[in-house]
């Protein structure tokens, strides 16, 4: 019961049941922490499917949650990883995001691989031909569902996908933009003007009219005329298109996922 403490010499891992247990001016440091306070400030801590740790190690402290089929590990140094390979291995995430130094004592977990993946910064581009009238702000879920799995084919699990984002969206930390009714963009979190986009997919039938460029431009502009600096990632067979259009890469990481 991963409710109660469990360690071993040198790390603990503790279920938060309470938000206050979080340290919001660390966890606002990073990509992996503001995640982690949008997905709090979304479920609270009474959901079992987002669940909240905090981690205790060699006199620092660190956070992890996991959300349905992932997990989100916070921290500022290296730990011992034995425990947390055991909740992993308890637990079966299908990805598992965490700092390098925390990633490298558990990328050869059986079961996984590991996968680099491109952080991306929006450039300054305008929009050029940008058509606001094909723009749904709050499109059908079902509709932009159906472009995201031909974008991300491991993305089956609809009842998963509905839950968590139908949820967040009401809780107004997320939000999912349809253009032309083929191509479709999330924010996954807005935390301290930090924002993040995911989930950027345009059907297959559609694809090649840069009608995906178009919607990141004006979403970038939108958000920067906001004071906001937004940021995406890519994996590997994504990157080159960011690249393309004039994203600038801020960083290269990895992380962990179940094999199929």
């Amino acid at each position: 019961d991963y409710g109660n403490d469990f360690k071993d010499s040198e790390l603990m891992i503790k279920q938060i049941d309470n938000i206050n247990q979080a340290d919001r001016n660390y966890l606002v440091k990073s990509y992996y922490g503001r995640k982690f306070l949008a997905y709090l400030q979304a479920y609270g801590t009474d959901y079992d499917l987002c669940r909240f740790f905090r981690l205790e190690y060699d006199n620092c402290t660190g956070y992890m949650f996991q959300i349905n089929a992932t997990l989100v590990v916070c921290a500022d140094h290296e730990f011992p990883a034995g425990e947390l390979e055991q909740f992993i291995l308890m637990n079966l995430p299908y990805r598992v995001e965490a700092p390098s130094y925390v990633l490298k004592n558990i990328e050869n977990i059986e079961g996984y691989h590991k996968l680099k993946r491109t952080q991306f910064e929006f450039s300054e581009h305008m929009p050029e031909h940008f058509n606001e009238a094909e723009l749904e702000e709050n499109p059908k879920l079902d509709e932009a569902y159906a472009i995201i799995t031909e974008g991300f084919p491991n993305m089956k699990n609809y009842g998963l996908w509905i839950t968590e984002n139908s949820h967040r969206i009401r809780r107004g930390i997320s939000r999912i933009y349809l253009y032309k009714k083929c191509t479709t963009a999330t924010v996954i979190y807005d935390v301290d003007d930090h924002v993040l986009i995911g989930q950027v997919a345009t059907r297959e039938s559609a694809r090649g009219n840069g009608y995906a460029r178009e919607l990141l431009y004006w979403l970038g502009h939108k958000l920067r005329l906001q004071g906001k600096k937004i940021s995406l990632f890519a994996l590997d067979y994504r990157e080159s298109f960011y690249h393309e259009i004039g994203f600038k890469e801020i960083s290269v990481e990895c992380v962990i996922e179940r094999k199929l």
